[in-house]
């Protein structure tokens, strides 16, 4: 029996080797039950720990029958036939048992037709839904992958294993102990890295393990604030997931050299570095390349400058991550505003940037939006290009939806009616089908546009309206939606804290869904508005812009267009102004009001729709050599 070579420690940085994927095991996982693949994290291993060669590891253990070659020419693995003739590969630290092997064959993976050009691609995350979420990345991270994977694409996600010890650890309860440990040298010591795995969806779910994700709170901080040590955290994060396709023989073959890293936000910002600084100057990842993908631009990473030395990087490549703070941003007058920031040194050396929407591709390329990076950003602008996020339909489906108490399509709405009803009676409003129900679910701060809402509000139920409010935030408006309401009895119900059934609820039963957020990079609840019928009225902003189109009613011929009202500038009177253009329509125009409902549920919100558009970035990045060599 023939067994690939996947003994990545062994390989001399001297005569590297890229390492691929046979598309035979496309949409197959193997279980292998013991594994080990003791590494220290080096650029280099010139030698395997008794001090044998690669080539006298290959005479002791097997017989190399010869390197399999890609389209190029390009070494992909090697093949191996032990000596003894059975199915183990020997290894200079621990011997690969094959005794057991378990072949689990992705029915709907073989369904689907791949796309002509594949990759080996590997997300790297701080959050990747069901595991681990707090709020678009971690959907993001969770569902895209299976929709690229469906396409042809070998996909590996790396992201922690959060421990909080309580029953949120369940999500890691299929997880298996791959029992490869790898030392990371930074922060002034070296750290041991444990790699869990889960195939599953089609997608390789890899969990990198260390003490520093075991403890209670989400995957940034607690209720006293962020996490103090997050910064090497997420190091830590960065340097595993650039080992792991080079260490980890998922399916029996390592993802090897030729990948491509899309490094999400950050958190996961330090990977296009590392390629560049500690990979290539040794002719290891030569053909990878790397994709910044931007969530949000407000959250770069930034510490103080004295920290530099706790990422792994030569000195000299400290300029790629210096920021300077400008001067009304420093704390004191001898404060010299020198810091790192690691989300700038991703952008200055990865190969493409992306951000979730085209507006906010934009945007991020202005004073205003750039949060000081859009100078910068401006200068790379041939490379940003913005992919608007999808979502789960099948979670989000109105016809399939658990959470909501009659389910509906757009051939059959009169359930969009008893979920209204049902929702008026569960929180104690009057039941009142005709009148115009307004909603909104977010985070109570300044960028979801709360003050906006707290000074429109008084005016907007002089009006015959009611208003739901879902979320949680800060002090002052979770004190204010509670005053309102006990005003406004009739009218106006607020719930603080978040509740995923109440938030289903509130998008199917409502008839306008209301987001006057100052930017939104992309934003997904005015997407699962539209697909649950109900008609968004937002601030044209980021991707609220470009997914909700002002409704015209003069347009195509009089059968009128658009799925909502997108409104400019940013104030209460604007805000105003839209709703009650949206309440007039919905109560007079029952036809237009109904055309947009239709609109709306027609549109393509999957992950499929914008995985195509991915992998025409995807064809962009490997047209140029390595922006950064």
């Amino acid at each position: 029996m023939e067994i690939l070579l996947r003994s990545c420690p062994n390989f001399t940085a001297k005569s590297p080797v890229k390492l691929g994927v046979d598309r035979h095991f496309a949409s197959r996982t193997f279980a292998i039950s013991k594994r080990s693949c003791n590494v220290k994290l080096r650029a280099i291993s010139g030698s395997s720990e008794d001090g044998s060669s690669f080539v006298e590891d290959v005479k002791k253990n097997g017989v190399l029958l010869g390197a399999e070659m890609d389209e190029s020419g390009s070494v992909v693995g090697f093949r191996l036939v032990p000596q003894s003739g059975d199915n183990k590969v020997g290894n200079t630290h621990d011997n690969v048992s094959n005794d057991k092997e378990e072949v689990i064959v992705d029915d709907e993976l073989t369904e689907t037709i791949p796309t002509k050009v594949t990759h080996n691609i590997v997300f790297v995350t701080s959050e990747a839904s069901p595991y681990s979420k707090t709020g678009g990345l971690g959907d993001v991270c969770g569902s895209l992958p299976i929709a690229l994977a469906a396409r042809g694409h070998r996909v590996m996600v790396v992201t922690p294993r959060y421990l909080s010890g309580g029953p949120a650890d369940r999500k890691f309860d299929s997880v298996v102990d791959l029992d490869c440990r790898i030392k990371v040298s930074c922060s002034g010591g070296v750290q041991e890295v444990v790699f869990f795995h889960e195939y599953r969806a089609g997608v390789d779910w890899v969990f990198v393990d260390h003490p520093s994700f075991h403890r209670p709170g989400n995957p940034y901080g607690d209720s006293y604030g962020a996490f103090g040590d997050n910064q090497f955290r997420f190091t830590l994060l960065c340097h595993a997931a650039c080992e792991a396709p080079l260490v980890l023989p998922l399916g029996g073959y390592t993802y090897g050299e030729k990948c491509l890293f899309l490094a999400n936000d950050w958190h996961a910002g330090l990977v296009p570095v590392l390629l560049a600084a500690k990979y290539r100057p040794y002719g290891v990842y030569k053909d990878a390349r790397s994709i910044v993908v931007i969530h949000n631009l407000a959250h770069q990473g930034v510490e103080p400058a004295s920290t530099y030395s706790n990422f792994g990087l030569p000195p000299e490549w400290y300029g790629a991550l210096g920021w300077v703070f400008p001067t009304w941003a420093r704390t004191h007058a001898l404060d010299t505003g020198e810091a790192v920031n690691i989300l700038k040194g991703a952008i200055v050396t990865a190969d493409r940037i992306l951000t979730v929407s085209q507006g906010y591709s934009w945007e991020i390329t202005t004073p205003e939006g750039g949060n000081g990076l859009d100078e910068l950003l401006s200068s790379r602008k041939t490379v940003v290009n913005g992919i608007t996020n999808g979502i789960d339909v099948t979670e989000w489906n109105p016809s399939l939806d658990e959470h909501i108490p009659s389910h509906y399509s757009l051939d059959d709405l009169s359930g969009k009616i008893e979920c209204k009803i049902a929702l008026q009676r569960e929180l104690g409003l009057p039941i009142r089908p005709d009148c115009p129900l307004i909603g909104f679910i977010g985070r109570l701060d300044y960028q979801k546009g709360i003050d906006i809402i707290l000074s429109g509000t008084p005016d907007l139920l002089q009006d015959d309206v009611q208003f739901i409010m879902l979320g949680s935030g800060e002090k002052q408006y979770e004190d204010w939606m509670r005053a309102t309401e006990a005003t406004f009895k009739d009218k106006f119900r607020g719930w603080v804290g978040f509740n995923v059934p109440i938030s289903h609820r509130i998008t199917a039963g409502c008839d306008i869904l209301l987001m006057p957020s100052r930017f939104e990079p992309c934003g997904l609840n005015q997407l699962y508005a539209m697909r649950y019928g109900t008609v968004p009225v937002v601030h044209a902003t980021g991707g609220l812009g470009d997914t909700v189109k002002t409704f015209n009613p003069f347009a195509d011929e009089g059968k009128g267009e658009g799925t909502g009202w997108a409104f400019k500038p940013l104030t209460r009177e604007s805000m105003l102004d839209a709703l009650w253009v949206a309440i007039e329509t919905y109560r007079k125009h029952k036809t237009s009001w109904g055309g947009m409902i239709k609109r709306g549920m027609e549109r393509d919100y999957s992950w499929d729709n914008a995985a195509v558009q991915y992998e025409q970035v995807f064809k962009w990045a490997f047209i140029d050599p390595p922006y950064v060599s």
